[in-house]
């Protein structure tokens, strides 16, 4: 699985993402290949300088399906409304996705004694 990152930067007009944050989401969530989405705002920065308020992550079952998910239609849409409300004070990136759930980790936790 494969997802886009979106990293709001703390700088910038926070009043027009707000306001834009719906529309945006909505584009989105019809881009062709999108299995889930997630979003979230940082509430607290625990170690380094406060650069990111938000951070909005699109997953799609591989690198090439989020490719042509950027490319379609929809796609460039949402990317041109992105920029307009974000006014480019954000960071984009892909990244190779996995992850697994607890259960399935502690079976392979180690046994003391």
């Amino acid at each position: 699985m494969h997802k886009l990152v979106i990293l709001f930067e703390s700088e910038g007009d926070t009043a027009a993402l707000e306001a834009q944050w719906p529309q945006f989401l909505h584009l989105a969530e019809e881009m062709p290949g999108l299995r889930r989405e997630a979003t979230g705002r940082v509430v607290h920065f625990l170690y380094g300088e406060p650069v990111y308020t938000r951070i909005h992550e699109l997953f799609f079952d591989s690198l090439e399906e989020a490719e042509e998910a950027m490319a379609s239609p929809v796609g460039r849409q949402t990317g041109k409304l992105l920029q307009n409300m974000a006014g480019g004070r954000m960071n984009l990136f892909m990244v190779e996705h996995k992850e697994d759930d607890i259960e399935n980790l502690q079976k392979y936790k180690k046994v003391d004694g």
